[in-house]
């Protein structure tokens, strides 16, 4: 009995410090260990920890999403010197402007002469729109010809970019006379168009992408001369800009989507 006491007495410091501690968060207490001199016995101290980092959970970053941020909205007169924003707000127009042009003369449900028109051929001479080296009429509601005698040793490209065109087309040539079948509205076809429109809608994203980056880089030039605010807020005014045109790209391919699925 008097030795179990003893026992105790020895390890009363330690049991009550490792209580304490596990009674307090992980992230506020860690355990030290320190040799005693008495008896061999090693005594455990309770210490603060260094701070430690909390991640946000998906449920907050959810919730951080829904809170509107503040707009920066430069004058760009100010900052004409370091780059032009307009000039860059063309660019990043521009890239819109492609996209639904390619929408609207390409991705439709029928097929008509049009949308053949910018289908690009690679011909000796470089790269041609079809509607240069060929005429184009519709011969029916379910058949387009392209007529190629003006420039008949250009005929075996231009069924080749007719068939890669993304378009279901499957031509038929008859010496200098290619025939284009328009096919059914099936579910399929259907689908098919919009998987196009997406890959076109990535493509445009991609040179919004690579606009903003040379802007990005050329900024970068001026550090030198321009201030870090400065800086800091033409940085975002860009990828603010980037950022409102990819939600119209986005915007426009879901009303083509939705169009194109019926």
């Amino acid at each position: 009995m008097a030795l179990g006491l003893r026992c105790f007495r020895l390890a009363h410091p330690a049991f009550c410090n490792s209580l304490a501690a596990l009674t307090r968060p992980v992230s506020e207490v860690t355990l030290k260990t320190m040799s005693g001199k008495q008896n061999d016995h090693r005594q455990y101290m309770a210490y603060p920890a260094l701070p430690v980092r909390h991640f946000a959970t998906k449920k907050a970053k959810a919730k951080g999403k829904g809170q509107s941020q503040t707009r920066v909205n430069i004058n760009t007169t100010l900052v004409e010197d370091i780059i032009n924003l307009e000039e860059l707000d063309e660019e990043m127009k521009s890239v819109m402007e492609a996209l639904k042009d390619n929408f609207n003369k390409t991705l439709n449900i029928r097929t008509s002469p049009g949308s053949l028109d910018h289908i690009t051929v690679v011909t000796a001479d470089g790269k041609l729109a079809l509607n240069q080296i060929g005429q184009i009429s519709m011969k029916s509601p379910q058949l387009i010809l392209v007529n190629m005698s003006s420039f008949p040793e250009c005929t075996a490209a231009a069924i080749k970019a007719i068939r890669e065109s993304g378009m279901n087309l499957n031509p038929e040539v008859e010496g200098t006379l290619i025939r284009v079948p328009i096919p059914k509205v099936t579910r399929e076809h259907r689908e098919m168009l919009v998987k196009l429109a997406k890959q076109n809608t990535n493509k445009a994203k991609d040179s919004l992408r690579k606009i903003r980056t040379n802007a990005m880089n050329k900024l970068k030039k001026s550090k030198d001369k321009t201030s870090e605010d400065t800086l800091r807020l033409i940085e975002k005014q860009i990828s603010q800009m980037a950022d409102d045109t990819v939600a119209e790209l986005d915007r426009h391919l879901a009303v083509k989507t939705k169009e194109l699925l019926g």
